[in-house]
């Protein structure tokens, strides 16, 4: 049985898509998606400039990334980056570069709201669109065992945060969320789903 005209699989027919990004998380949405893609890391020094806050912050890194690959994009393709931050209490929190970062930013979210912000970068030969997304994510009071335990057992230095929704402390410390859960993930795919229909469009 044919698919409705609509669908964005139909849509993306004459379209190679590219996932300029290295994450297995991205990836394993973007297959969920039912997206037919390339995956081609770019190779990028993320850098933060001192006067950029919450969202201006992957948004510019999202840009990043996609100037990055750019120049030997072909008319058919669409390049699709991403970057994710947590943000709390009016701080930037990357990925951490050891274990003892690790357990210091789980120890500053324990016990509290923070906000998970994606960026997503479409971008052809013709134009560039992006979007962000926020989700407020809730820590219980986090034992001290359980963060090393986390941190030994996951080294969780390419998240965020130094944590993934998706992991053991994921599911025994995380509360409460508010928002997409696949943008905690890496790639919030209903806001991604969008902006390929603008694309295309």
């Amino acid at each position: 049985m044919r698919k409705p005209d609509y669908m964005l699989q139909d849509l993306l027919s004459n379209y190679h898509l590219i996932l300029g990004s290295g994450s297995p998380r991205r990836k394993e949405l973007m297959q969920q998606m039912g997206l037919i893609f390339e995956v081609r890391p770019p190779v990028v020094e993320e850098k933060v400039p001192k006067d950029l806050m919450a969202e201006a912050i992957p948004d510019n890194l999202a840009r990043l990334k996609a100037d990055a690959l750019a120049c030997n994009l072909r008319p058919d393709d669409i390049l699709i980056t991403a970057d994710t931050i947590v943000w709390h209490e009016g701080r930037h929190l990357g990925k951490p570069g050891g274990k003892s970062e690790a357990v210091k930013m789980l120890k500053h979210l324990s016990g509290d709201w923070h906000e998970v912000i994606t960026t997503v970068c479409c971008t052809s030969t013709k134009k560039q669109r992006l979007s962000h997304e926020t989700t407020l994510v809730h820590f219980k009071e986090l034992r001290e065992e359980e963060i090393l335990y986390y941190v030994s057992q996951f080294r969780p230095w390419d998240k965020a945060g130094a944590y993934g929704i998706q992991e053991w402390l994921g599911l025994v410390g995380i509360a409460e969320i508010s928002g997409s859960y696949t943008n905690v993930v890496g790639l919030p795919t209903a806001s991604l789903y969008e902006l390929l229909r603008i694309m295309v469009s």
